[in-house]
């Protein structure tokens, strides 16, 4: 009798409702008391202290959760705290006048104090097929979330998280976490483990893909059998993501201290394509090319700037990445068309750039960064006079003279050696020196000075001042 009832119930439910019920049957909820968790108040903020005891006080359940809540039990220092509450945003707003409401696809509440956002969002609940109101839940015929505002309660909002480990509850009010999902077991066990139906999860928002490798990336994790297994079927999906969301997701993925390994792990599950579709285009079989070994080089640069407190500019970081790319395109222009390399190397600029920005949103001012440092590769090569002092003043000098060395490192080119070399010396030297190493390039044979025809002046009249 129950096995006939059980399996009418398969055929009834729908997919969303089984998910449910798979969800259902996660492991059950566990307290973990002060005395057995390592979270206290002091490590965290006090504007997330505030948020969490007004919250509590108005009568709202209010939790300390996601990210900050498992970073405090590693031991490391969260970058931000983010709160789930009962509360709904407009309940939110009535209590903190430095209170702004963000966001359609999920509506969230944001307390500012300075410099610093305490992010707040309403406990989730689960979509319902039947949902009308496209302002509330709306899916793409893909699968994805593009409205996801269905409040419920925190049992629901622990099964709609990604990852169990993101999935625990540090509560102010008693000092415990609570566990839904399983998310303890998972942090001492070093797995990324996502909640629910994987292939599911992963239509609702693709970019949680992008997230398992990251945090596998951060936190020397392993991504679950189970999670993985779907991720490279499903990677084209990240191409349904807008542009710009990309672009964000790109810099917490390659410029967040972890690049180098998180790299790897992206071109692992073919999750690198969707993003930098032309420098896939030009990946090798052994992955020793020179456009390899330089990515491979600016990344752990990056990883060492980060951990190093040093500042990165992600300009320098995708000129890095496109140069060989740009120079296969620009050499193609040339023989197609016939025009001067300078003309050929411009036209591939645009190219290169339009390419990039279909996939990733890289803003204007970020373009013009990568235009500027790739530009600078040609005027570097001919060092003449004053040119050479002018060059320098340009702002972008420094970050064009370390493109150059990258370069030199990952050709193993002679000639560019020489170059990157001169001009490390150029630069730290004083005015006397920098005059001396410009009029001994006559002396080297690889290298020819360009010299300017005199201007003819006009005849001075007679009279003239």
């Amino acid at each position: 009798m129950f096995t006939r009832v059980a399996n009418f119930c398969r055929k009834v439910l729908s997919r969303e409702e089984s998910m449910v019920v798979e969800a259902m049957a996660q492991p059950q909820m566990t307290v973990i008391p002060r005395e057995q968790h390592a979270i206290s108040r002091k490590d965290i903020s006090e504007n997330a202290l505030k948020v969490l005891y007004r919250l509590n006080k108005a009568g709202y359940d209010a939790y300390l959760v996601g990210g900050g809540v498992r970073d405090l039990l590693l031991g490391k220092k969260p970058k931000d705290f983010d709160v789930t509450t009962s509360a709904t945003p407009d309940q939110v707003r009535k209590l903190f006048r430095n209170c702004r409401l963000v966001g359609r696809r999920f509506r969230l509440a944001h307390v500012m104090f300075g410099p610093e956002i305490i992010e707040v969002a309403t406990f989730r609940g689960h979509h319902d097929e039947q949902q009308t109101d496209r302002t509330i839940s709306q899916r793409g015929q893909n699968g994805m979330l593009l409205r996801d505002n269905i409040f419920g309660s925190i049992e629901e909002d622990a099964q709609r998280r990604d990852f169990t480990i993101n999935s625990l509850y540090y509560s102010v009010a008693d000092f415990t976490v609570r566990d839904y999902v399983g998310g303890m077991r998972d942090l001492e066990e070093g797995v990324i483990r996502l909640i629910g139906n994987p292939e599911t999860r992963y239509r609702e928002d693709p970019v949680r893909m992008l997230r398992a490798v990251r945090f596998a990336a951060k936190l020397n994790m392993r991504i679950s059998e189970e999670t993985a297994e779907p991720i490279p079927r499903l990677a084209t999906l990240i191409n349904d993501v807008p542009p710009a969301r990309l672009f964000e997701e790109s810099l917490k993925l390659l410029q967040a201290g972890y690049g180098y390994e998180t790299y790897r792990l992206l071109r692992e599950y073919g999750l690198f394509q969707p993003l930098f579709p032309s420098i896939t285009r030009y990946f090798t079989e052994k992955g020793d090319s020179p456009m390899e070994r330089i990515i491979d080089q600016v990344l752990k640069n990056t990883d060492n700037r980060i951990r190093n407190d040093m500042r990165v500019n992600p300009a320098f970081l995708f000129a890095a990445m496109f140069w060989y790319p740009l120079l296969e395109n620009a050499q193609r222009i040339t023989q197609e068309g016939g025009l001067a390399y300078y003309d050929a190397f411009a036209l591939a600029m645009n190219d290169v750039l339009d390419e990039a920005c279909r996939s990733l949103a890289i803003p204007k001012r970020i373009t013009t960064l990568i235009r500027d440092i790739w530009q600078l590769q040609l005027r570097m090569s001919r060092r003449q006079g004053k040119r050479s002092w002018k060059l320098m003043e340009h702002p972008k000098f420094r970050a064009a003279y370390d493109l150059l060395a990258l370069r030199a490192e990952a050709e193993n080119n002679g000639e560019l050696q020489r170059l990157a070399k001169w001009w490390g010396e150029f630069q730290v030297s004083a005015p006397p020196a920098q005059k001396d190493m410009l009029n001994n390039l006559d002396d080297e044979p690889a290298e020819r000075r360009r010299h300017r025809r005199p201007r003819k002046r006009a005849p001075r009249r007679e009279g003239s001042a």
